[in-house]
C-alpha cells in the first residue's frame, strides 16, 4: 500500500473511551499520542479539558464523543454537548445517530440533527463524524444514512462506537464507500486490533481508524516494514 509508518499514524484515532480510566491512564493514553503520532485521542467528554493540557504544544487533536454511546439524547442535547466540547478544546467531534428515529424512517429528523450538529461543527472549523452504528442496520438503511450525508456533508461518516454488537466490516465500509466516493471520508471503527485490520480497512476505503489498539498496529507495521 506504500503507506509509512507516519502516514499510517496519522489515519489513527487513539481511544479511550471506557467508564473507570484514571487521570494516569489518559496520561499515558495521551503521552503514547505524541509518541506515534496519532492523529487524535478519541475521548469521552468530560475528559477533553485534561487532555488538552497534556496534548498542548503538539499536533494531536482532542476528538470528543457526543450522544456516546446510544444516540438517544436530544438533538438539542446533542448540539449543546458539540458547542460544549468544542469550546472546552475539542477539535473533532465523532456523534451518534438516533438509531430509534432511523427504525421508525423519520428521515428528516436524522437529517435534522445531522445539518445541526455539523453546522456547529462547520462554524467553528471543527471536524465532524456521523456515527451509523452499522451492527444494526441494514444495508438500505445505511444507503439512506449515506444518502442523508451526501445532502448535509459532514467531515466523515463512521461505521461503530465500539459499544454496540459488531464494529467495523470490509462490507460496510465498501458499502459506504460505494454510496459516497470522494465525497465524505468514511472513519472504521470497532474491532480493529492489528496491522491486518488496519491495512485491510484502509483498502476497503477507509481514511480514518478509530482503534484503541494504535500502539500495537504501528509497531506491528514497524516489524513489517524492517522484515
Amino acid at each position: 500500500m506504500g503507506l509509512t509508518m507516519a502516514e499510517l499514524a496519522k489515519m489513527i484515532d487513539h481511544t479511550l473511551l471506557k467508564a473507570f480510566i484514571s487521570n494516569e491512564d489518559l496520561k499515558k493514553h495521551c503521552e503514547d499520542a505524541i509518541k506515534y503520532g496519532f492523529k487524535t485521542v478519541a475521548i469521552n467528554n468530560a475528559q477533553v479539558s485534561f487532555c488538552k493540557k497534556i496534548l498542548e504544544g503538539t499536533d494531536i487533536l482532542c476528538d470528543a464523543a457526543v450522544g456516546f454511546p446510544l444516540g438517544q439524547s436530544t438533538i438539542e442535547t446533542k448540539v449543546f454537548e458539540t458547542k460544549d466540547v468544542i469550546e472546552k478544546g475539542a477539535k473533532e467531534v465523532d456523534y451518534v445517530i438516533n438509531i430509534v428515529e432511523l427504525k421508525n424512517r423519520n428521515f428528516s429528523y436524522i437529517e435534522d440533527e445531522m445539518e445541526r450538529i455539523v453546522d456547529v461543527c462547520n462554524r467553528e472549523g471543527i471536524v465532524s463524524k456521523v456515527i451509523f452504528e452499522t451492527c444494526y442496520l441494514t444495508d438500505d438503511e445505511k444507503r439512506k444514512l449515506c444518502e442523508i450525508a451526501l445532502k448535509v456533508r459532514p467531515t466523515f461518516i463512521k461505521t461503530s462506537t465500539g459499544f454496540g454488537t459488531g464494529g467495523a466490516t470490509i462490507n460496510d465500509v465498501k458499502l459506504m464507500k460505494e454510496c459516497v466516493g470522494d465525497n465524505i471520508k468514511i472513519k472504521a471503527s470497532g474491532g480493529i486490533r492489528n496491522i491486518d485490520d488496519a491495512l485491510s480497512m484502509i483498502a476497503a476505503g477507509a481514511s480514518r481508524l478509530g482503534t484503541s489498539q494504535g500502539v500495537k498496529i504501528i509497531e506491528e507495521y514497524k516489524e513489517r516494514l524492517n522484515k
